[in-house]
């Protein structure tokens, strides 16, 4: 198993700076999150050993659970839904939270936040592709929504976030991408400009166009641990 995750993040790391190339980037400025949801701490030590240090959870229960098993220093992030119930238990406990898809979840977040004596950086999800399926704004949402939300104390608003459809062909879901890319070019270019430090996109299946359409989080669990049978 060890040797499979070395051999597959080198795969992944070498496609990253192909594509980082491909549009002059710097392949350094692309964080690859690894997706760890369902994957047990034995398995995630062994991708530490190789270079990992950014995990991906899904569930808050999942991270909770993971923490005390695994070494102090790990960059942690929440890539799933986050429920309001589960926020006082998470805070202080991730660097980034990439899920901030609803005004009522903006709020309890600044409450919480505020009472913890803490800031939460937070993405915001956007649904550019209208999936039903799928979590987020749309993106004729975005601009009133982070106006009204970079104004509540004790949250952070540091770029956006969002999950292309499922696609053989990455080609096909590139068009997602560009426009996450131009939304937050046009929110930046704003006065106040609101920060879009980053943009969360690319899963396994396509975050080689990803990175050439400006990503610089892509979150990546399959195409390093293998197909989940945990």
């Amino acid at each position: 198993m060890k040797n499979r995750i070395r051999e597959n993040l080198s795969r992944v790391r070498a496609n990253v700076a192909g594509a980082a190339a491909r549009t002059g980037r710097d392949p350094q400025r692309v964080k690859l999150l690894a997706v760890t949801k369902t994957i047990p701490a034995e398995v995630i030590r062994e991708s530490l050993d190789f270079g990992v240090d950014a995990l991906g959870e899904n569930r808050v229960q999942e991270i909770l659970a993971k923490q005390p098993l695994l070494p102090p220093g790990i960059e942690w992030h929440l890539i799933g839904t986050l429920q309001t119930n589960k926020i006082k238990s998470i805070l202080g406990r991730v660097h980034l939270i990439h899920s901030l898809d609803r005004w009522g979840l903006a709020e309890e977040l600044s409450r919480r936040s505020v009472e913890a004596g803490l800031v939460s950086r937070v993405l915001i999800q956007v649904n550019i592709s209208g999936e039903a399926t799928k979590s987020g704004l749309f993106p004729d949402e975005l601009v009133d929504f982070i106006s009204d939300a970079a104004s509540l104390p004790g949250l952070q608003i540091k770029g956006l976030m969002t999950m292309a459809p499922y696609a053989d062909n990455s080609e096909a879901v590139r068009p997602v991408f560009t426009e996450l890319r131009l939304l937050a070019e046009n929110i930046s270019a704003k006065s106040p400009p609101a920060q879009m430090d980053y943009l969360s996109m690319g899963m396994s299946n396509d975050y080689t166009v990803a990175v050439e359409e400006g990503a610089n989080i892509i979150r990546v669990g399959t195409a390093i641990f293998g197909a989940r049978s945990y």
